[in-house]
């Protein structure tokens, strides 16, 4: 199934002009309707709790109501559904967007993606021994450079049974690429080639929901600017600068309003149906390679030369 990956999130916050703040200020345009969307159109829908038009909460509270996928054509919507009719219900909306539940009660949809081509170059690196990456005279970072986000890239779940949450994507196509041991997998849907657009976190069930979703950046500056700016806005850091060991995509986490972390992430490993899985323990030594802590600028001098 041509499952492309998330194209846009749902939530049901408690705090809706503060939501509104916040994804503008994380560096997402606002579109009409309280849609927050990246450069490619990927993005978040905002809706107040207690909208009647979403889907039910998890018993948990979870702020997150639905994660929508976008699929490359119509044949795969037809073949999603056929699949989930086999064991749950169906139903697809006036806009054409297919809705039902996965194993641990989470609100999926699925629709021919309306994602937009992004024609924008990556980071380029100089280094000695390679072929010169930027030309002559242009700078490889500016103080008013753009760091967008550009495409909607991962979520993340805290799930009862990782077991059989994993059995279910798979039914759609989804297959592991790395895991961690006694916590769950990582997964990707046949689509694309990302490392992971969905990742599955063994967890009580009181704990089911979103632990954090992400927007890729076009690259370890992108990434490192927009979070300096997200932190000089008076947002909390949580996790990072760093980059993760499975997937190696650069990451910076920021705590939110909506319920849950959210992350700026960059430069995440891609790969085909030959990749064979690699498993390790869980914990700090196999999460990152390594971890930065941002600080206030400092410059030296005879102040503070020790």
């Amino acid at each position: 199934m041509n499952i492309l990956g998330p194209d846009y999130l749902v939530f049901g916050v408690d705090d809706l002009p503060g939501c509104r703040q916040f994804l503008r200020d994380y560096g997402l345009s606002e579109m009409p309707g309280d849609f927050f969307q990246a450069l490619d159109g990927t993005g978040v829908l905002l809706r107040e709790r207690d909208d009647p038009s979403l889907p039910a909460a998890l018993s948990s509270g979870s702020q997150l109501r639905e994660t929508v996928y976008g699929v490359a054509d119509a044949a795969t919507l037809d073949a999603i559904a056929k699949e989930l009719l086999k064991d749950r219900e169906v139903h697809v909306d006036s806009e054409g967007v297919l809705h039902s539940l996965d194993d641990m009660g989470f609100a999926l949809g699925f629709r021919v993606t309306q994602r937009q081509p992004v024609a924008l170059a990556a980071e380029k690196v100089n280094a000695p021994g390679d072929k010169q990456a930027r030309p002559l005279n242009h700078t490889g970072a500016s103080a008013t450079m753009p760091a967008a986000p550009r495409s909607l890239s991962h979520v993340v779940y805290f799930v009862p049974d990782a077991e059989r949450a994993e059995a279910f994507y798979q039914r759609l196509g989804f297959v592991c690429t790395d895991r961690f041991t006694h916590v769950g997998p990582f997964l990707r849907p046949s689509g694309t080639q990302d490392h992971h657009t969905l990742f599955l976190i063994q967890a009580p069930p009181f704990m089911t929901g979103i632990e954090h979703f992400t927007f890729h950046m076009g690259g370890p500056t992108e990434l490192m600017m927009a979070g300096s700016r997200f932190v000089e806005k008076g947002y909390q850091s949580f996790w990072g600068p760093g980059r993760h060991q499975l997937g190696s995509n650069w990451f910076w986490y920021f705590n939110s309003p909506l319920g849950c972390h959210i992350e700026y992430d960059a430069d995440m490993d891609r790969h085909d149906d030959s990749w064979q899985p690699r498993e390790a323990l869980p914990g700090a030594d196999n999460s990152q390679y390594f971890l930065l802590g941002w600080r206030e600028k400092w410059a030296p001098g005879p102040d503070n030369a020790h």
